[in-house]
C-alpha cells in the first residue's frame, strides 16, 4: 500500500473475496479500453451537446492521465476533484484510475474551510475545480487554497476562463494522435488492484467530513453488484442529477455502473424538474437517482410538465428515510417503478428489487447488495436485539472498508475490534431480510441528503465572543427533510442574530448548505445528566416553543 495511513482488511477476509470472486485483482483502469474495444462508438456519455462514444471517453481520459504523469503526478498521490457533473468529471476519474492518482470526491458547495482542511490531511499534489459555478469563482478560490498547503498544489481548470497560472483541463484532456502509444504506456503504469482508486466523503458527526479510501477491488465490486440488482444493461440510459462526487450517483449503480453494463450516461448539473424532464424526453432517459425532495419535486411536477417521460423505467430514492405514503406516490406520478435505496460511502448498499412488490418497495430500504454483506442489529447494551427489534446498524463485507483514513481515534470509535463499522443507524430488519430505517444515533443532520456533522457547526459558532454555549440539532422540513437548526446561551449583555451567524460562518468558508436557518437563544440549554446538551429535549422544543425558545 503506497498510502499510509489506510486500514487494510484481514488477510484472510480479503484471501475469502477473492476466492469468491467479488475481488477479480483488477485496477478500475484496466476496464477502460476493455469497454472502448467491445462498444467503439456506442454514446458512453451525454453532457448537453457534447457526446462522447466509449472510444473517445478511453481517448481523452488517456490524454488526461498522460497529462498528469507529465506533471510528476502517478500512483501514490491524491488530488481533490471539485467538478459539477459533466464530461469532465467522469474523464478526470478515469484518468485518476489509470494512472493510480487516488481523486478526492468534493463536492461544488464545498469553500475554503473544507478544501484546504481535506487538501492537508490527503497531501493533495492538486486541486481540479471549474472556473466558475453557480456565479461563484472556484478557480480563484483554489489558487488561494493551493497557496497555503505545502508544495503548492497544481490547479487545473474546466472552463472557458482559465488564469495563465492553471492548467487548462479540456486542453489536457484532447487525445491528439499517439492514442495507441499512450495507452501501451498507461497499461505499464497500472496500479496494483488493492491500491486506493478514490477517496470518498463521509458526514461525520464530531467535525470535518471523514476521508474513506476505496480500493480499486473493493469498488469495483461495490459497480458491479449495484448494477445488478439494479438491473443496468446496455439499454440503460443513466440520468446523473445528483452531485457527481457522492458515492449514490458515482456507482451505485450510478455512471460507473451504466458503463460498466455498456449502457450511456446523460449528466445534468440540476434537478430542476424542468431540465430533467426535457433530458428524459430527449435522451430516453430509462433510470435516474434522486434524493427524497428532488423526487418529490418532479412529482408534483410531472402532470403538467408537457413533456414525453414514457422512456423511464426506475428511479432510485435514496440519501433519506422516505415515508411509505410519500413512496407510494413517485411511481405512478412519474410513470415508473421506484427503487429504494440505504447506503453509504463507508459501503453497504441495500436497494429494493426493481420489481419488488408496493409492500416492500415503499415501506422498506431494501436487502444488501451482495450475499457477503453481514449485518448485525445491537441494542443499547451491545447485545444483539431480538428478531424484528430496533437496533444500531453494524455491518462488514467486501466493500465495506475497516476504517476512515488517517483516523486512529475516530476508527476507535466507529469501528470495533473485529471490523464491523457503527452505522449510526437504527434499523430493523423484517423477515424476509429487508432493512428498514427507523432513526439515527450518529449526531447527523440529513438536508436534502447532504449530510451535516453538528459538531463542526457548534464547534465553529462556540469560537464566536457572543456564545457561551451552542448546540445544533436537525429542525423537519417538508422540502428538505432537515435544516440546521441553533440552540444558543450567549454570554450576558451580548446580542446576536440569524444572519450575523450565516455571514461569520460563510467568511470562515462553510459551504453554503451547512449555514444554519434557525436561531434560537435560551436562558439555558437544557442538558443530560453528564452535563452535555440534551438535544432530544431541544428537538422537542422545536415542536412546542412554548417550553423554553426565545
Amino acid at each position: 500500500m503506497k498510502r499510509a495511513g489506510f486500514v487494510p482488511w484481514p488477510a484472510e477476509t480479503a484471501r475469502r473475496y477473492r476466492e469468491s470472486g467479488c475481488w477479480q485483482g483488477r485496477p478500475l483502469g484496466a476496464w477502460l479500453w476493455e469497454w472502448a474495444d467491445g462498444r467503439g462508438d456506442r454514446t458512453a456519455l451525454v453532457d448537453g451537446e457534447h457526446r462522447l462514444s466509449y472510444r473517445e471517453l478511453a481517448a481523452r481520459a488517456d490524454a488526461l492521465a498522460e497529462s498528469l504523469a507529465e506533471r510528476g503526478l502517478g500512483d501514490g498521490d491524491n488530488i481533490l476533484v471539485q467538478l459539477p457533473n459533466g464530461w469532465e468529471f467522469v474523464v478526470t476519474t478515469l484518468a485518476c484510475f489509470r494512472l493510480g492518482v487516488a481523486p478526492v470526491m468534493m463536492l461544488p458547495p464545498h469553500r475554503a474551510y473544507e478544501l484546504t482542511s481535506i487538501a492537508r490531511h490527503v497531501d493533495a499534489r492538486a486541486l481540479v475545480v471549474p472556473d466558475r459555478w453557480k456565479d461563484f469563482d472556484h478557480q480563484t478560490l483554489a489558487h488561494e487554497v493551493a497557496a497555503e498547503l505545502p508544495g503548492r498544489p497544481l490547479v487545473l481548470v474546466a472552463g472557458e476562463e482559465v488564469r495563465p497560472d492553471s492548467l487548462d483541463l479540456r486542453a489536457l484532456a484532447t487525445p491528439g494522435e499517439d492514442v495507441e502509444a499512450r495507452r501501451k504506456r498507461l497499461d505499464e503504469r497500472a496500479p496494483e488492484p488493492d491500491e486506493i482508486a478514490l477517496f470518498l466523503l463521509s458526514g461525520g458527526t464530531t467535525g470535518l467530513p471523514k476521508v474513506i479510501g476505496r480500493t480499486h477491488d473493493d469498488y469495483a465490486y461495490n459497480i458491479r453488484a449495484s448494477a445488478a440488482a439494479c438491473a443496468i444493461t446496455e439499454d440503460t440510459v443513466y440520468l446523473t442529477v445528483l452531485p457527481a462526487g457522492h458515492n449514490f450517483p458515482l456507482a451505485s449503480p450510478g455512471i460507473l455502473g451504466t458503463l460498466w453494463a455498456g449502457g450511456t450516461v446523460v449528466m445534468l448539473p440540476s434537478p430542476r424538474p424542468d431540465a430533467v424532464f426535457a433530458a428524459i424526453e430527449r435522451e430516453r432517459v430509462t433510470t435516474t437517482s434522486a434524493v427524497p425532495a428532488v423526487a418529490l419535486s418532479w412529482s408534483r411536477a410531472a402532470a403538467d410538465c408537457g413533456r414525453d417521460l414514457s422512456s423511464l423505467r426506475h428511479v432510485h430514492v435514496g440519501g433519506s428515510v422516505l415515508s411509505p405514503e410519500l413512496a407510494a406516490t413517485i411511481g405512478p406520478a412519474l410513470g415508473c417503478r421506484l427503487q429504494q435505496v440505504y447506503g453509504m460511502a463507508e459501503g453497504l448498499i441495500c436497494y429494493t428489487a426493481p420489481d419488488a412488490p408496493d409492500e416492500i418497495a415503499h415501506t422498506t430500504q431494501g436487502s444488501p447488495i451482495s450475499p457477503h454483506d453481514e449485518l448485525r442489529v445491537e441494542g443499547p447494551d451491545g447485545q444483539p436485539v431480538a428478531p424484528g427489534g430496533i437496533g444500531e446498524m453494524l455491518t462488514r463485507g467486501p466493500y465495506t472498508p475497516r476504517g476512515y483514513f488517517r483516523a486512529p481515534e475516530v476508527n476507535a470509535r466507529s469501528y470495533t475490534a473485529d471490523g464491523w463499522y457503527r452505522t449510526g443507524d437504527l434499523v430493523r430488519i423484517t423477515e424476509g431480510g429487508q432493512v428498514v430505517v427507523c432513526d439515527r444515533v450518529k449526531d447527523l443532520i440529513n438536508r436534502g441528503g447532504e449530510k451535516i456533522a453538528a459538531g463542526e457547526i457548534e464547534t465553529l459558532v462556540q469560537e464566536m465572543p457572543q456564545v457561551a454555549e451552542v448546540a445544533a440539532v436537525a429542525a423537519p422540513d417538508p422540502e428538505v427533510g432537515e435544516r440546521v437548526c441553533l440552540f444558543v446561551r450567549l454570554h450576558e449583555g451580548r446580542t446576536l442574530t440569524l444572519a450575523e451567524v450565516g455571514a461569520e460562518l460563510t467568511a470562515r468558508g462553510l459551504a453554503a448548505f451547512k449555514i444554519p436557518e434557525r436561531f434560537e437563544v435560551l436562558a439555558e440549554l437544557p442538558h443530560t445528566p453528564v452535563g452535555k446538551p440534551d438535544k432530544k429535549a431541544l428537538r422537542a422544543l422545536l415542536n412546542d416553543p412554548t417550553k423554553g425558545a426565545a
